[in-house]
């Protein structure tokens, strides 16, 4: 009779301490998701309520620009976090332009903060991946083993980043591309810590899970109008399931990007404490 009370208590112990865990993930996940939520909060919100005075295109790059004051200003964020946000925010206007004008997709509502037929606010979206990243990378201290080196991830980068803009006039790569990802890749394992307990993933998996989370976030932010797919001028509609695999490649190169920085800002550190 002791040792099934013994057996129990263990068990209630267990189950205790798997909730307990998954309620510290989950609060680290969500505080990682504050600037990504204030993004979608503020599209829903501009969409439902007329603004005077104001194009909403430019309300919202007032607003994000607001967040990311008060974020920094806080301690949410960085000035390193700042920083990478700032060079995916380019990267992502950049792209946001070039698709703008291949017809890919449209901003339709009027604004002073639109370059290109694209506003301003637009870079927020991919720089939003950047911060989550960021955030969620410093407080389940992330690390990775098996990272391949800035070279091939470098290359393999780029490569996913110039085939967003080939595939409109030359074949579309991104299956090799996504091929040459699991070769790349393959040894390459997340390691992050909730509490004291440490966990692993495989890096390839973490791409599919952001990626297929962008993707609904996709559809929430095209159901608010924040831009429109040609398909979707009529009336909405959900996004393809096609797109998983444009997000999943995107998120690599968010990836590299902010893992090489951070193994070099680590490396920096060595030094310096050496």
């Amino acid at each position: 009779m002791n040792s099934l009370s013994g057996v129990n208590s263990a068990m209630n112990r267990k189950v205790r301490n798997g909730f307990t865990q998954l309620f510290h993930f989950g609060y680290h996940q969500a505080m990682s998701c504050i600037f990504p939520v204030a993004i979608f909060g503020t599209l829903a919100l501009s969409g439902a309520v007329n603004l005077p005075f104001i194009h909403r295109y430019d309300a919202i790059l007032l607003v994000l620009l607001t967040v990311q004051y008060l974020m920094y200003r806080s301690g949410l964020e960085t000035m390193d976090e700042i920083k990478v946000i700032c060079v995916f925010h380019i990267i992502g206007l950049l792209l946001e332009i070039y698709k703008v004008s291949m017809g890919s997709w449209a901003y339709p509502e009027p604004g002073f903060s639109k370059i290109f037929g694209v506003p301003l606010y637009s870079g927020f979206m991919y720089a939003s991946v950047a911060s989550f990243m960021c955030q969620i990378w410093r407080r389940l201290s992330m690390d990775m083993t098996g990272w391949p080196g800035l070279l091939p991830a470098g290359l393999l980068g780029g490569a996913i980043y110039l085939n967003f803009f080939t595939h409109h006039f030359i074949p579309d790569f991104r299956w090799w591309l996504t091929g040459l990802v699991l070769i790349v890749f393959w040894r390459t394992w997340i390691l992050y810590r909730v509490r004291n307990v440490t966990y692993r993933m495989p890096l390839t998996l973490a791409f599919v899970i952001v990626g297929f989370f962008i993707w609904l976030a996709e559809n929430i932010a095209t159901f608010f109008n924040a831009w429109k797919y040609p398909d979707q001028h009529q009336t909405w509609q959900m996004v393809g399931f096609g797109k998983i695999s444009s997000w999943f490649l995107l998120v690599i190169i968010s990836v590299i990007i902010v893992a090489q920085l951070k193994h070099v800002k680590a490396g920096r550190a060595d030094r310096q404490s050496g």
